[in-house]
């Protein structure tokens, strides 16, 4: 795929989302972190359930790590992995607390030293929270740069590499949000709604599935 044809899907996909937001429910930076530490192998909206009690109760480092792992196990568990991600949780805050003055670090070193925090973790927050032109490859992402052809890879660290590299620049800030939305809502996994897709002229993936 050519540098044309991404800036065409991208274009696209900005005109279809020009303002994307993240669907998880947050205020903070800090909130944000947490919702997305919540997030793996869960929905948003799942987070955003138990994260809508949890917050208005604690939704800061000290407030959360003075609920300890079971107070906190106590909001969360509705969300798959609940009593692994507590303890992340509350080990995260405690390092907040001690070490970046109860503020969430805009560095990507920095954040992936927290208890729980992988890459795209990472990404996300500074994608989301701090503008920086990062993408967080999550499932979706992974399925629609390897489905389109924009940016094939064998695992999701290598398909971020491939789309922060080829990414038209203008894009790359919210290149993230409209991958993982077109992923979410229009090339889902087991049916792709290529009839109503805005890039299938432009896919490689549209053959397979009018053949």
């Amino acid at each position: 795929m050519n540098r044309d044809i991404r800036t065409e899907i991208m274009r696209r996909l900005s005109a279809e989302r020009p303002d994307p937001k993240s669907e998880l429910d947050y205020t903070t930076p800090f909130e944000l972190l947490v919702a997305v530490m919540l997030s793996a192998q869960a929905t948003d909206k799942s987070v955003n359930i138990a994260t809508a009690k949890l917050y208005p109760v604690a939704n800061t480092p000290e407030a959360i790590y003075a609920l300890g792992v079971e107070g906190l196990e106590s909001y969360i568990q509705t969300i798959g992995l609940y009593r692994s991600k507590a303890k992340n949780v509350i080990a995260t805050c405690r390092i907040l607390i001690d070490r970046f003055a109860s503020q969430v670090p805009d560095d990507f070193d920095a954040l992936v030293s927290l208890p729980g925090v992988g890459a795209k973790t990472a990404n996300v927050v500074l994608n989301v929270a701090f503008g920086r032109p990062t993408i967080a490859v999550d499932t979706h992402i992974f399925r629609v740069a390897n489905r389109t052809g924009m940016a094939p890879g064998k695992t999701p660290d290598a398909v971020a590499e491939k789309l922060v590299k080829v990414t038209p620049k203008d894009y790359l800030k919210n290149a993230h949000h409209w991958l993982l939305l077109h992923g979410r809502y229009c090339c889902k996994a087991r049916k792709p709604d290529c009839p109503a897709c805005p890039i299938a002229d432009l896919c490689e993936y549209k053959e397979k599935t009018t053949a």
